[in-house]
């Protein structure tokens, strides 16, 4: 679950997750480049350097975050085939966890964005236009170039993320490896367990900066 978590705080940390009208590839970048400028926006704002307004910043980023990531689709898609053997509840409480976890680790991560570069660089719709693939570049100030892509889907009069893909790898197919592992010895409220007591390890981290 740790290389995971540090692949997804990578891109985080420069990215933040959107919403568009399902009319095509376009209005998905469009909406990504929208949202990544208030995400940024509120890195940069003074009240987000001043400790005493910042959490006011970083909930507005979880909510943000939250509204435009689908963590139903994300978990459904990482946990695979075992899906289908979680209870209505289990599903609801996993998504759930699973969001706290991946939003605490992006917070927690948050301070280290230093103005990287992010060049959108290509478009793909599939044939149906119910899928579209967003692709950018990040450049580090240290030379380094990062290819990340964004995957969403239209729902609920929406374009929602259901994967993110840096230098080619799945955030989805990373956690569901890990997940099936898990499952294999671990009930659903079991593995729902260990990510809420992740998450909760990088919240009391956080507390102690």
């Amino acid at each position: 679950m740790r290389s995971a978590i540090a692949l997804l705080c990578s891109v985080l940390v420069c990215s933040v997750l959107l919403a568009a009208h399902p009319a095509s590839a376009a209005s998905a970048r469009e909406s990504l480049e929208l949202s990544l400028t208030k995400i940024l926006d509120l890195i940069k704002s003074p009240d987000y350097a001043d400790n005493a307004k910042r959490e006011g910043q970083r909930q507005k980023i979880d909510k943000i975050v939250r509204a435009h990531f689908d963590f139903q689709e994300f978990s459904s898609r990482t946990v695979g085939a075992g899906w289908r053997n979680f209870s209505a509840k289990q599903k609801a409480d996993f998504a759930d966890a699973f969001a706290d976890l991946l939003i605490n680790t992006y917070l927690r991560k948050i301070d280290g964005y230093n103005g990287e570069q992010i060049a959108y660089t290509g478009e793909k719709l599939s044939p149906k236009g119910d899928r579209s693939e967003i692709q950018t570049v990040i450049s580090l100030k240290s030379g380094k170039k990062i290819p990340v892509s964004y995957r969403m889907l239209p729902k609920d009069d929406d374009w929602k993320v259901y994967d993110v893909l840096i230098e080619n790898i799945s955030l989805v197919k990373n956690y569901r490896t890990q997940f099936q592992d898990l499952l294999r010895t671990t009930d659903p409220d079991q593995l729902i367990a260990r990510i809420r007591e992740k998450s909760r390890e990088v919240q009391q981290s956080e507390a102690k900066k």
